[in-house]
């Protein structure tokens, strides 16, 4: 199974405002009560309202350079082609500096600099710097930092697949971030790598707020053969939530992607509605555990980071996708926020073609950056 956070160690002290098991049980039953109410009257309005014109084809045109012209899988993309601005940036500018022989103390700063620069962060630049002028393996300056840099990179399953409650039931993937950072895309590109390995896949439309958003999924769901569970704009996304699980199962689905309303990390009655998304499969389909994946646009750098960070905190994040990476030169992004979440990147998107996101491989991603 995929990393997930820690339980609480048994030593640790309980909450003296930790609230009752009845109290909850009885909150969860009124909220369920509100989302089968909800549910109910999205079923009764009949199908969902169409988006206007305008709304349709601000989706269209979101999809028309990403949506592959014929059928079949996408072709995985090229990682080392990916990362080529930040080999030729940062990284280059590494092996530069310590490619000319034994470096001085002023060398090591300049390489903490240049670190910091790639979006490593400033506190992690200082340790792997210090680290890899202690090592004394005779490999050489370029290859400690390397290996100092692999070392942050937390330990993973190979061949990570969602998880799944049992025999017979959906794996379910909730894809949460801030408006911006390709989220929808990545949910298309993920249903059709799904599809292309054999898999089943069910979409839900979570995301209420934008007519367009829902338009753009059910878009890329039509491509992909993956058909989409929706409600009308503005309607409580518990309630499709509530729907797709029960549709996923009736159906023998092996994927659901459930597509969340982009977010501020500062909202916290936004944040709020993902955690009564998660009560509502948990009371659907106990014992799911769904994964909570983060899309973190790679250009936004420590500022992506800190978003990352509140949104672990507030809904315990499993898996990080990494989009834009073949637009920044500072991938050293992807070291900061493994090292800071303990949460590995399990996709990153290096392109613009519906094969551009790519399982994440430590070794292959660390080989392409030095190259």
């Amino acid at each position: 199974m995929f990393w997930r956070r820690r339980p609480t160690e048994p030593d640790q002290p309980a909450d003296e405002g930790r609230v009752s098991d009845a109290a909850i049980e009885a909150q969860l039953e009124a909220e369920l009560a509100e989302t089968e109410d909800a549910r109910t009257t999205a079923q009764a309005g009949g199908e969902t309202p169409r988006p206007t014109d305008g709304q349709l084809d601000t989706g269209r045109q979101a999809l028309q350079a990403e949506l592959p012209a014929t059928g079949g899988g996408p072709a995985d993309g090229d990682l080392v082609a990916g990362v080529a601005r930040s080999r030729g940036g940062f990284v280059a500018r590494l092996k530069g500096l310590l490619g000319r022989g034994d470096p001085d103390a002023a060398t090591w700063e300049e390489v903490e600099e240049t670190l910091i620069a790639g979006d490593v962060g400033a506190a992690l630049a200082l340790e792997v710097v210090e680290r890899a002028r202690r090592r004394r393996d005779g490999a050489g300056p370029v290859a400690a930092v390397r290996s100092e840099l692999t070392a942050l990179l937390v330990d993973r399953e190979a061949g990570w697949v969602p998880h799944r409650a049992g025999p017979g039931s959906p794996a379910i993937i909730l894809v949460v971030g801030v408006n911006g950072t390709g989220k929808t895309t990545t949910i298309g590109k993920l249903a059709f790598r799904y599809r292309a390995e054999g898999q089943t896949v069910l979409l839900a439309a979570g995301d209420t707020f934008r007519a367009a958003a829902i338009e753009q999924l059910r878009a890329w769901g039509e491509r992909a053969g993956a058909p989409i569970v929706a409600h009308a704009p503005g309607a409580d996304p518990a309630a499709v939530v509530y729907d797709a699980v029960d549709a996923a199962v009736a159906r023998r689905m092996d994927v659901l992607i459930v597509d969340t309303a982009g977010r501020l990390h500062t909202k916290s009655n936004l944040m709020d509605e993902l955690a009564k998304m998660r009560r509502v499969i948990d009371r659907r389909l106990p014992g799911a555990a769904p994964e909570v994946l983060f899309v973190l646009d790679a250009t936004t750098g420590q500022n992506g980071l800190a978003q990352a960070r509140a949104f672990h905190e507030s809904t315990g994040l499993t898996g990080i996708i990494l989009t834009k990476l073949d637009s920044t030169a500072k991938g050293g992004i992807v070291f900061a926020i493994e090292r800071a979440l303990g949460v590995p990147v399990c996709f990153v998107g290096v392109g613009e073609k519906v094969g551009d996101l790519l399982p994440f491989d430590p070794t292959a991603f660390v080989g392409a950056l030095f190259g």
